[in-house]
């Protein structure tokens, strides 16, 4: 019997972030999985390394590659709309949750019991807070990408996701933008600068 669950998750590709905005460069959820899933690591390594944090990294990593999976069944609901008063976010936190679960459901069921803790993340762990601070993280570069590029579309957007991200008040995400988010703005002549001398 074929299972689709795989096949679902190559979707990712297809769909479109920031439906809303005019950007220079279009983002997909699959990149922008795979950029969450880096920093997350990056967030749990510094949380426990430099913190003194315990929390689970191969969680952390593995909420972050599941964490937009339910979008290749609802698609990308842009963030005005997903938290536009509390009604829409439950609602829409209860159709992503049938999302998963069904997702989970093209699994062999041994392979369901394997990755549902992560396909269904316990939203009120610590691992989960830098995931969601990951995910802000990722946000915030597409705004810095964007304006180094001259759009000043994402002027708005890059201000309160900072402000967002500093309000959080996790020691391993300041961390982060205080000492790897400004490379972000070099270009790759001034990143090789760096690296060659």
């Amino acid at each position: 019997m074929p299972y689709n669950f795989y096949a679902f998750m190559d979707r990712m590709k297809y769909i479109k972030r920031w439906s809303l905005m005019r950007s220079v460069r279009e983002e997909n959820i699959m990149e922008h999985t795979q950029q969450v899933a880096l920093i997350a690591h990056a967030l749990a390594a510094i949380e426990n390394k430099l913190c003194g944090g315990s929390v689970d990294v191969k969680k952390c990593v593995l909420y972050a590659m599941y964490h937009e999976c339910p979008e290749v069944l609802t698609g990308d609901l842009p963030t005005p709309i997903k938290y536009f008063n509390n009604s829409i976010t439950g609602a829409y936190k209860d159709i992503e949750r049938t999302a998963c679960q069904k997702l989970l459901g093209t699994l062999p069921q041994e392979l369901q019991e394997e990755l549902s803790p992560y396909v269904l993340a316990e939203t009120d762990s610590a691992e989960w807070k830098l995931v969601k601070a990951a995910d802000r993280l990722s946000a915030y570069i597409k705004c810095l990408e964007e304006r180094r590029c001259g759009n000043s579309e994402f002027e708005k957007a890059e201000k309160s996701i900072r402000e967002d991200i500093m309000s959080r008040g996790i020691k391993s995400v300041e961390y982060f933008m205080n000492n790897f988010i400004p490379a972000f703005t070099l270009t790759l002549d001034e990143l090789e600068h760096g690296v060659m001398d």
